[in-house]
């Protein structure tokens, strides 16, 4: 397994999580590419998306059937602007590299929107901290395991 994905699993472990790290054949770095090889519905998958608000690390937990509104997202959080995060800003919130993004495993906590949309599914997929790894959680636990804020963020 990935080291990225070992520093997750641990982290899944010490928060309660239920479910475990599953490593798929092919890359996983778009909901559609996942939502294919899982056999799931492409809004059951649970994106991980880093974004830049005001400088400051935001992660958006949002089903892979929308597009963020970063307008939006801005007036929820407060900030002035919200923008996509460069790659080298992800990785360093995170430790992870984009299409792999997991809830879970930073260096440092990240404040965390999860969408609602997602509570329509008894299960989710949410990227195990490597773009081949995904774990399956539940809209109730992904909130608990972020300490997330529920969202609409289309």
């Amino acid at each position: 397994m990935h080291p990225n994905a070992e520093i997750v699993a641990k982290a899944l472990l010490d928060l309660g999580a239920t479910g475990a790290i599953v490593e798929l054949p092919d890359s996983a770095r778009t909901a559609q590419a996942a939502a294919d090889q899982l056999g799931c519905e492409v809004g059951a998958i649970a994106n991980s998306l880093v974004f830049d608000a005001d400088g400051s690390p935001l992660l958006v937990m949002t089903s892979g059937a929308h597009r963020v509104d970063t307008v939006k997202v801005a007036a929820l959080v407060g900030a002035a602007r919200v923008r996509r995060a460069s790659p080298e800003f992800v990785r360093e919130a995170t430790g992870q590299p984009i299409g792999g993004v997991a809830p879970v495993g930073h260096p440092e906590p990240i404040r965390t929107l999860v969408d609602v949309w997602l509570d329509r599914y008894d299960e989710v997929w949410a990227a195990g901290g490597h773009p081949h790894t995904v774990f399956p959680t539940s809209y109730g636990e992904l909130l608990r395991i972020t300490g997330g804020t529920p969202a609409e963020v289309e």
